[in-house]
């Protein structure tokens, strides 16, 4: 259930990164759906890109946003599984200042609903880092879905009580709004 405070709502500079050795931005629906999802809920896309599964291109990228002023969020999908190849986890958990364990808990709570005890495989997770929260998810958009409608939408919602992460977060100006 969702409460919600008579408060302005606080659009937030959200980063998309996928992790795939398989997929475009033309057939990364998993992205698409994240993109979709924070600009209709009113955020702004900082940035989108597309990495293959290796850990030091991907720690690279994030490290990059955590650093950059303008992102407050960066949402990954892809690389969480088992196979030799996924490694979004290991790349990332070394660059959080704080995880946010029942994050993962709670992602893998939900899921149950649609794929059962293979929600036990999930390897998703968040944390803080500069003030930038980072969440690891699954690379399917099914997952994707049920991480946004299921925790994001409300957790990066100032609005949302008795608490979200907005206020953990950096203050970052617009995306675009540089001088």
């Amino acid at each position: 259930m969702s409460h919600k405070a008579e408060a302005a709502f606080v659009p937030l500079n959200i980063a998309v990164l996928t992790v795939s050795d398989t997929r475009s931005l033309d057939t990364d629906t998993s992205g698409q759906l994240f993109v979709d999802r924070l600009s209709a809920a009113g955020h702004h896309l900082a940035a989108r890109v597309l990495l293959k599964d290796d850990l030091y291109r991907i720690r690279a990228q994030v490290a990059q946003w955590i650093a950059e002023d303008e992102v407050q969020v960066v949402l990954i999908t892809g690389g969480t599984g088992f196979t030799g190849r996924d490694s979004t986890p290991e790349a990332v958990a070394c660059l959080l200042d704080k995880q946010v364990d029942g994050f993962g808990e709670y992602f893998r709570q939900i899921s149950v609903a649609d794929i059962g005890t293979s929600s036990m495989q999930s390897r998703a997770l968040a944390g803080l880092a500069n003030g930038t929260l980072v969440c690891c998810l699954p690379g399917s958009t099914n997952a994707c879905r049920t991480a946004w409608d299921g925790i994001l939408d409300e957790q990066l919602d100032n609005r949302h009580r008795p608490c979200n992460f907005v206020p953990h977060l950096k203050q970052a100006a617009p995306c675009g709004s540089r001088g």
